[in-house]
This record gives C-alpha cells, sequence and structure tokens, in this order.
C-alpha cells in the first residue's frame, strides 16, 4: 500500500518528507529526523511526493548552498499556498548559520532548527500549527547526542555510526567548527552497542563517522581510542565491512593503519582530505601538517595495505594561491595516485578567517586551475581501474535507484575499497540488495568498473531484500520501511 493509499483510509494520517545536502553526516542526521518524524505518528511520503511537512536538512560548507535552499524555497512557497496545513522547515549547517535570516527571507516557512536540537523538530511542527506562528529555535550547544533518537535508515544492509560530532580544528576555510561546536565523543562501549545491534538487525556494513574521526578519543584522554575502536569491530561477527570518514593528517596515527591492515573486517578503503599541496597554501589554511607528513602517511598506508584505494579532497584556488603553489598541488597528485578526489573551487563563506584574506584568486583562473587538476586526476584514476581488469572483487550489491540498469542487465554495487561495480547478472539467477558476489573485472572507466562476465560467487544475505529499517535505540526492535541512498564523503 502506497502512503497515499494509507492517508486516503487514515484521514488525520500527516505524512513527511526530507531533503537531504551535504555530506555524510547531514544524511545521518536525515536519517535521525526521520525517526522522530515517524516516532511522532507522521508517515514517509511516497516518492516524488512532497509529505504535509517538508524538511530541507541545510549544508553550510559552499557558497552555492545558500542558492540551493533559497531557490528550493521559493518553489515549495507555490506548493505550500496551494496545500492548506502544508509545513515548511529548514534545519541543518546552513540554519544554525542564518538562523532569523530564513525567516526574514522566506516567511512561509514554519519552523528554523539547528544541529544541535534535532530531537525538537516535532515539538516546533506542532506548536507552530497550534500557535499558527513560525518557530525558530537554535541552541549553542548539543542537547542529545543524535545516536540517542530513533532512526530511520536508509539501507537495511548498511549503516552510518556516528562516533563525535563537532570538530576542535580551526581551518581558515571551514566553516563547521562554528557551527557543530567542539568535538564531543561518545563512549566506546556505546558505539559498540549500536554496532552489535545494526549487525543483529542484518547489517553487514558500518561507516563510522566524525568530522576527525583519528582525534576520537580527546574528550576521555585516550589517544589510541579510534584504533582500538577498529580493532573491536573485528570481534563482531556478522560485521563484515568497516569504513570511516573522515580522518585528518595531524591526528593519523601508525597504530591506526596497523588496526586497518589486521582487522580482516576493516575495509582497504581511506579518504584522507589534503586540501593543498603546497606548504604555504596549507600554512594558510591552518591544515597543521604539510605535503612530506602527508606523502608519508600515504606511504605507510600503502606498505601496510597494497591494495588500499585512496580518497582525498582538494580545493583549487584557495587565496594567494600562485601558479607555482598549484603546480605543487598537481606534482603531489601524480605522486599519490589517488584512487578518485573530490575536487572544489574555493569559495568565499562568510564568518571564516579566509573570506577576508588578501589575494583572492580571481574566478576565471581558479576554473582554469580546476580543469587542469580535473584532467590530471581522471587520467590517474583511469589508470588506477585499468590495472584492475582481469582481477576479481567482492561486491555488495546495492538497492536504490540506480542499483539495476534494465538495457544491460547489470547491477550495482561497491568493492571492498569502495569502487564502483557494474556486473553482470545471468538471467536465472536472483541477485538482491545487501547479497554480495564475487566477479571478475572486465572493463574500467575513470569513476567505476564493469564485470560483465560470469558470477564466480553469489552469497545471499539475510537482508538482501532492500528493505530500510527504522531502528531506535540498540536491542529494541526494527521496523521494515522502504529504500533510499546514501550520501557523500565528510569534508573537513
Amino acid at each position: 500500500m502506497t502512503t497515499a493509499e494509507a492517508a486516503a483510509r487514515t484521514p488525520n494520517l500527516r505524512t513527511y518528507s526530507v531533503r537531504t545536502f551535504g555530506c555524510q553526516i547531514n544524511v545521518h542526521d536525515s536519517e535521525r529526523l526521520s525517526g522522530l518524524l515517524e516516532s511522532a505518528g507522521y508517515a514517509r511520503a511516497d516518492k516524488g511526493v512532497y509529505g504535509d511537512v517538508v524538511v530541507l536538512n541545510t549544508c553550510a560548507v559552499r557558497e552555492n548552498a545558500d542558492n540551493k535552499l533559497y531557490g528550493n524555497l521559493g518553489h515549495l512557497a507555490s506548493v505550500k499556498a496551494k496545500r492548506p496545513g502544508m509545513q515548511i522547515a529548514v534545519g541543518g549547517c546552513l540554519a544554525q548559520k542564518d538562523r532569523g535570516v530564513i525567516l526574514a527571507k522566506a516567511p512561509w516557512v514554519d519552523v528554523v532548527f539547528g544541529t544541535h536540537n534535532l530531537a525538537s523538530l516535532p515539538v516546533l511542527l506542532e506548536r507552530a500549527r497550534h500557535n499558527e506562528t513560525a518557530q525558530l529555535e537554535i541552541v549553542e550547544s548539543l542537547e542529545v547526542f543524535p545516536s540517542s533518537l530513533p532512526a530511520r535508515r536508509d539501507s537495511a544492509y548498511s549503516a552510518w555510526v556516528s562516533i563525535s560530532v563537532g570538530c576542535n580544528n580551526s581551518c581558515t576555510f571551514c566553516i563547521v567548527p562554528t557551527l557543530r561546536g567542539k568535538e564531543v565523543d561518545r563512549r566506546p562501549e556505546d558505539i559498540m552497542a549500536e554496532a552489535q545491534a545494526l549487525v543483529d538487525d542484518g547489517v553487514k556494513e558500518i561507516t563510522f563517522l566524525g568530522q576527525n574521526v583519528n582525534s576520537y578519543g580527546v574528550d576521555f584522554g585516550d589517544r589510541a581510542a579510534f584504533a582500538n575502536l577498529l580493532r573491536a569491530c573485528g570481534e563482531i561477527s556478522g560485521l563484515e565491512r568497516v569504513r570511516f570518514t573522515s580522518p585528518h593528517p595531524r591526528d593519523f596515527t601508525d597504530d591506526v593503519i596497523e588496526a586497518m591492515a589486521t582487522t580482516a573486517n576493516v575495509c582497504p578503503q581511506l579518504h584522507m582530505p589534503l586540501q593543498s599541496g603546497s606548504d604555504d597554501v596549507l600554512r594558510r589554511m591552518r591544515r597543521s601538517y604539510r605535503r612530506d607528513r602527508y606523502l608519508g602517511i600515504l606511504d605507510r598506508v600503502r606498505a601496510a595495505i597494497p591494495a588500499a584505494a585512496i580518497s582525498t579532497d582538494i580545493i583549487v584556488g584557495f587565496p594567494g594561491e600562485t601558479e607555482s603553489d598549484f603546480a605543487d598541488t598537481l606534482s603531489l597528485v601524480e605522486q599519490a595516485r589517488f584512487a578518485s578526489a573530490y575536487t572544489f573551487q574555493y569559495s568565499v563563506r562568510a564568518g571564516t578567517p579566509a573570506a577576508s584574506l588578501p589575494d583572492q584568486v580571481p574566478k576565471h583562473v581558479v576554473q582554469e586551475r580546476y580543469e587542469r587538476l580535473v584532467d590530471v586526476q581522471q587520467r590517474i584514476s583511469y589508470e588506477q581501474n585499468q590495472a584492475l581488469i582481469g582481477s576479481a572483487v567482492e561486491v555488495l550489491v546495492a538497492t536504490g535507484e540506480g542499483s539495476k540498469d534494465f538495457a544491460t542487465g547489470r547491477r550495482t554495487g561497491r568493492a571492498r575499497d569502495g569502487r564502483l561495480v557494474h556486473f553482470a547478472v545471468p538471467q536465472a539467477t536472483d541477485v538482491r540488495p545487501g547479497d554480495v558476489v564475487q566477479t571478475l573485472v572486465s572493463f574500467a572507466a575513470p569513476h567505476h568498473l564493469v564485470a560483465d562476465g560470469p558470477l564466480l560467487g553469489h552469497r545471499r544475505t539475510s537482508t538482501g531484500t532492500g528493505a530500510a529499517v527504522a531502528s531506535p535505540e540498540p536491542g529494541s526492535a526494527p521496523t521494515v520501511v522502504s529504500l533510499g541512498m546514501p550520501g557523500s564523503p565528510v569534508r573537513i
């Protein structure tokens, strides 16, 4: 039964939809917002249909974040005008930053809430309806750790596990510490209890989330806490894949490398933000490491984990970046041989120290450098993937839109190293999302692999249904609901 059909049978049933902008932390927050709304009696709106409540969970990292928000709000104003009783809520980083500005620019918004008070959303919506006036609630410190809230997970077989919120770094380009606050760490026993509960629900893969995962433990004075967390995952029976994002080169230690290399279910994948290959630019960014230290980390990772796929973030056109600085970035990219890179053109963010730095680089120069960097990384990614042709890969089959190409009969999933794989499925084989297959790579492109040969192996799993689940507190019973897709990397 669709949500619309259920609503027809239950006239008072209110529906919701959540739209997420930004990183994996925002995606995880949206799962919690969905769980809160369902706990409060709302039902998720059908795909492509606006709910009676529309929540925009925003990002503030990029310059166009504001444009995205207000563009969406402009469209929703006309939708709301035709839908009596419809409510619009804005949360996330941009809400934390702009606060009352949102209501001034878009007075048809009903609720604005911040990054620290997700749990307030159902109450604020009800208060706005009862009082017939907009509700603004922004708090300055974390009220409830998000992982203690109910969640409507977007996948039955893969889950995010937040180990910390906030950040203690002071990168001059980044507004995240202002909006998310200082780092707050969860206790290890709480994290492992959540991981065990997820596995008990059928989850095969977890991804640890934090703005700086390898500084985890700063709250309770244990510098080995993150490495120990990874090792502890190896003791959880049924947990097949463990990932994490994102570490910071300053805090990346050899004990983490050792834990990655010796813990069987920790995947051979590392997303290590670089930002620039120039020591001068890194200094102005306050990144607290230099190119030699960064390259040294990569060397040690590859010595311990030869098959590791390493990805990164790079900013082009930071204030004062010269052609020589940019050449340093290109040379590091050539030397590092990243599997992939998320590349960004620097954009001014009000409230960051970099916004007032002199020597802002002209837009046309930034664009030209950006295109050169993309071309170099595209070539390297292609070469890296080409080298995998003929090799065997283990693929965890994906769910959601785009997971099956009906024209070719291919399905899609992720290899253990995080690479996207499109693979052929014999007609008589029922491969379901959440299943695990082994296959041979037959073709490579810069951003994906193709495996068109016969399957070498196919393992059905208990979660091979593609259904998402609602996860309240660890140990409580799951409720089967519908499908979803994960988001994009955390960038620090």
